[in-house]
């Protein structure tokens, strides 16, 4: 009885519409507008191929994260095997028919579509951790043995990813399901267990990496030892960013982009192209629009009143950690080369869909935040 009358009352439509975070919205739309502008230069100032197809797909991506967001956490919590299933079976595809491009097999092609499955196997793991650790108590999450299944799930989607290959995403999965399993209480000393060991397998997986990441990792300890070869995209990268100084050099001004001397100039390197012609200012009021997205993200997630959906915001907050860091830390050199994108900002249509999927549970969980989930796994 008691549980019937500490009920929360449902929550209407029109609640459900003021609790949207429209100041998160505001601020992803300024990010992929910022995109826009990127790309658009990136184009030699035009919006084909790139600016038009991201102002699209955006459009479409805002559409489904309002849908995402208004549809209960029940409804996640009962889909996070399936989709995680499914995203295992994409990755397998993509292994046995997926289309080979730039020396790596990473993407599917379904008709007139093109999907990078990794992408979703990232929002996958986060959903299936969080609905895993909802339904265990917190003595158990801090038991060995029940940190076995989880550590499964993210070593499985890992493997699967670093056969294509694709590190930079391998490592992505890797640190956003270890942020879940020590958010969800997984005791300190599992971590550095797992750090020794992955440090004592360094050279048994260096034997197992492609030629090129060799070379990026040598690259990386050396930028001028082969500044023609593999150390070409970081270093005209760097040249690119240093160039563009306190202000930049001016919208349709970048030479590094606009003479072709940057590669990738409109997938991983889109922050460079961005810094060269607005400087350290554009720079630090882009970095400031994703801390914002930070922000919020964790007053959500200390906001839940259910596990679930605290787990679901730390880890979407988490990967958008990821992102952010991953790529802007690769593009001024102080990481090997991985292949990550920048959020909203880069062009691609799976990043963009999977990122925006993401930020609707995120937002859902602020709409549904005093929800009442049962306990599964």
């Amino acid at each position: 009885m008691s549980v019937a009358l500490d009920a929360p009352a449902p929550v209407g439509f029109a609640e459900k519409i003021w609790r949207i975070n429209w100041g998160l919205v505001l601020v992803l739309t300024a990010i992929a507008g910022i995109g826009v502008l990127a790309l658009y230069s990136a184009a030699g100032g035009r919006f084909e191929p790139w600016a038009a197809r991201h102002a699209v797909r955006y459009g479409a991506a805002f559409s489904l994260m309002l849908v995402v967001a208004l549809i209960h956490p029940k409804v996640w919590l009962a889909l996070a095997w399936p989709i995680y299933i499914v995203s295992l079976l994409l990755l397998i595809a993509v292994d046995v028919i997926g289309k080979i491009g730039m020396g790596a097999q990473r993407w599917l092609v379904i008709g007139p579509l093109q999907i990078q499955p990794s992408e979703i196997a990232k929002v996958a793991v986060i959903l299936v951790l969080a609905r895993y650790y909802h339904g265990l108590r917190k003595e158990q999450a801090a038991q060995f043995l029940y940190t076995l299944p989880p550590l499964a799930l993210i070593v499985v989607v890992v493997g699967l990813v670093m056969v294509q290959p694709d590190l930079g995403t391998a490592m992505m999965v890797l640190l956003a399901g270890g942020a879940i399993l020590f958010v969800a209480g997984v005791r300190l000393w599992m971590f550095l267990v797992a750090g020794v060991a992955a440090i004592a397998s360094l050279p048994i997986a260096w034997t197992f990496m492609h030629e090129y990441q060799r070379k990026r990792v040598f690259t990386f300890l050396d930028p001028d030892r082969d500044p023609l070869g593999a150390g070409y995209h970081i270093t005209q990268s760097k040249i690119a960013i240093g160039s563009g100084g306190l202000f930049g050099k001016g919208f349709l001004k970048g030479t590094q982009s606009s003479l072709n001397f940057l590669p990738e100039k409109q997938t991983d390197f889109i922050f460079t192209t961005f810094v060269e012609e607005w400087g350290m200012f554009g720079a630090c009021v882009l970095l400031g629009l994703f801390a914002l997205v930070l922000v919020w993200g964790f007053s959500i997630a200390f906001r839940s009143q259910h596990h679930f959906g605290r787990l679901l915001a730390l880890g979407v907050t988490a990967m958008m950690f990821l992102y952010v860091f991953i790529n802007i830390a690769m593009v001024m050199g102080l990481l090997p080369v991985v292949g990550v994108p920048l959020p909203l900002v880069s062009n691609g249509g799976t990043a963009m869909v999977s990122v925006m999927f993401a930020c609707g549970l995120l937002i859902g969980v602020n709409v549904y935040r005093d929800a009442q989930l049962p306990r599964t796994r």
